[in-house]
């Protein structure tokens, strides 16, 4: 069976560096004569096998620098998330997992190691293949999605059935729709440029289509991820020139869903009554133990933090501490300092993606990157906002730092389409067969 490697050629001087299938260390090139070509021996297993080649000299060759420090802040996301997964969750892993207390890092670990390949690669396509797959994307997530809230698949936690159990793998294909919307919606909508401010720039199928993912995930009653997908279409038919007056309808209507959906789940009506009147004795131990475990360990933080791996919320006391708490347990290991650290993050990373949107001329990278940048940027401030009390509680995680393989996967899929869209030069990643021996077989 064919093993599937990213190669990553550096640049003058070393020859390749390998990041997944075969291994082979960086060799020294030299300028002495090169001896004679050996013939490779065939190779006695039966199939080659396959890899691509990117060069990272030609990866970001040329690009601009908002273009760079956008790839910048979202590799060091992921390497501070995978560190504050490992000190927030091994209390948790130890504990249903047999003492194993690596477990969470090690899955965490593995889907950034799939994602961060899967980014680079997505990079290298051309616009035109987006626009072209767009509709066959959402159709798949959809589906998906369909199969969540249809069928015994679906998984139920927490009073959300939005998980989806297949041969002992789960995910959230809720991730994977919010991605295919911004890509189905800006390919639509770069079409209608013209009449982009006319009431029939929403006509079908843009409004059947948003109606059908809104709602498919609305019906797995996880009110926090279609609170980010409403921003998210909200956000992209702004940036499309979409007349204010339908903007605020949508808003209102939008607004008026949330609440009868908060009216008609009692846990959800318990969580907004607590954050909107405080904490009562008899939801002392229910709805107020999170929010109220959260605020302590901020607190208790300080400036500098207690030092990482030294939280004592983690230990049972705070629920959810590796993913949608773990800002509460930054703030309690690396203090302020370590909050602000985010923040700023996410702040140039927003900023970087916003200069993008500006220079670039075409209306569907324009509209794709504006996407993935309010759902990343707009869903860590619903985050903070919920750490923070500002909002009650919602179950929405931190992007790229919080545990979750799925909704790291889509997150980093989402920004190797960003990066498609905005590259200035185009990069074919180079296709080869290797035989057992090493022996490169174009």
């Amino acid at each position: 069976m064919a093993d599937f490697g990213l190669f990553l050629e550096g640049g003058e001087g070393v020859a390749r560096t390998v990041i997944s299938g075969h291994q082979t260390a960086p060799r020294r090139t030299t300028t002495a004569k090169k001896p004679a070509a050996r013939k490779p021996q065939a190779s006695k297993s039966s199939t080659p096998q396959a890899r691509a080649v990117v060069s990272v000299k030609r990866l970001f060759h040329a690009e601009s620098t908002e273009y760079v420090v956008m790839v910048s802040m979202v590799l060091f996301l992921v390497i501070f998330g995978l560190v504050m997964v490992l000190s927030s969750s091994f209390v948790t892993a130890m504990q249903a997992n047999d003492g194993n207390f690596l477990a969470v890092w090690v899955r965490q670990g593995m889907w950034a190691m799939l994602g961060l390949p899967i980014m680079f690669i997505m990079s290298t396509w051309k616009a035109t293949v987006w626009r072209a797959l767009a509709g066959t994307l959402l159709l798949f997530g959809l589906v998906l999605q369909g199969l969540v809230v249809f069928t015994p698949l679906g998984v139920t936690s927490g009073g959300n059935t939005n998980w989806l159990s297949v041969g002992g793998l789960t995910g959230q294909p809720a991730e994977f729709v919010k991605l295919a919307l911004i890509v189905w919606m800006a390919s639509i909508l770069s079409e209608r440029v013209d009449y982009i401010s006319e009431p029939e720039a929403l006509r079908k199928p843009l409004l059947w289509g948003l109606a059908l993912s809104l709602g498919l995930v609305l019906a797995g009653r996880d009110l926090g991820t279609v609170g980010v997908m409403s921003l998210i279409v909200l956000g992209v038919l702004f940036v499309a020139g979409i007349k204010l007056m339908y903007l605020i309808t949508a808003v209102g209507f939008v607004g008026a869903l949330g609440a009868v959906m908060a009216l008609i789940a009692p846990y959800r009506l318990e969580r907004v009554t607590v954050w909107l009147s405080g904490c009562t004795d008899e939801e002392f131990l229910y709805q107020c133990w999170q929010p109220m475990q959260g605020t302590m360990a901020l607190g208790s933080g300080g400036v500098l933090g207690v030092g990482l791996g030294n939280s004592r919320a983690k230990w049972s006391w705070l629920p959810e501490a590796d993913t949608d708490y773990i800002f509460a347990v930054i703030g309690e290991e690396l203090g302020l300092v370590g909050t602000i650290v985010v923040v700023i993050s996410f702040t140039i990373l927003g900023f970087a993606m916003v200069r993008l949107v500006q220079k670039n001329p075409d209306p569907f990278a324009r509209l794709v990157t504006a996407g993935a940048m309010i759902w990343i940027v707009g869903q860590a401030l619903v985050n903070i906002a919920v750490v923070l009390e500002y909002l009650p509680v919602l179950g929405v995680p931190l992007p790229f730092i919080s545990s979750g393989g799925s909704a790291l996967l889509a997150m980093l899929m989402a920004m190797g389409v960003v990066m498609s869209v905005n590259r200035q030069r185009h990069v074919d990643p180079v296709w080869q067969f290797v035989g057992d021996d090493g022996a490169v077989r174009r």
